[in-house]
């Protein structure tokens, strides 16, 4: 078992004991099982798939760190992250509309952070994404 925590600014998202996890990096998915070797890596916007004794947990997340520790540790410091059942897919659609639209109006003017409002815009994409996923299987 890997004694896992994921946690955001404002709150730990998921703190329990897990089988495995499939994590989204810079460099690409990977998963973690019992005994994987210490690692730092930088998170991608990207859904984690969790395997506890419950079963399969689907978390979204956008942004962070994540660090295994040689004690069968995780630790994932996320920007942003939500279990899928926690998304309110309405309310996801809405801000993605919302970022889409203050992308389109941005590139009108001068002062604009491009790379803030591409940034949002991916994390309410991949929300929206996980939301219609899990509610297809669930």
């Amino acid at each position: 078992m890997i004694k896992f925590k994921i946690v955001t600014p404002e709150r730990v998202v998921y703190e329990n004991d897990i089988l495995q996890i499939s994590i989204p990096t810079m460099s690409g998915e990977i998963t973690v099982l019992p005994h994987h070797v210490p690692l730092v890596s930088v998170l991608q916007a990207g859904e984690l798939r969790i395997k506890d004794a419950d079963g399969d947990q689907v978390v979204a997340v956008a942004g962070g760190f994540l660090e295994v520790r040689g004690n069968n540790e995780l630790m994932i410091l996320a920007d942003h992250a939500e279990r899928a059942e926690e998304i309110d897919l309405e309310r996801a659609e809405q801000a993605r509309a919302r970022a889409e639209k203050e992308l389109e109006e941005a590139k009108h003017r001068q002062d604009v952070d491009f790379s803030k409002l591409q940034a949002v815009l991916e994390r309410e994409m991949n929300r929206t994404r996980v939301a219609k996923k899990y509610k297809d299987v669930h």
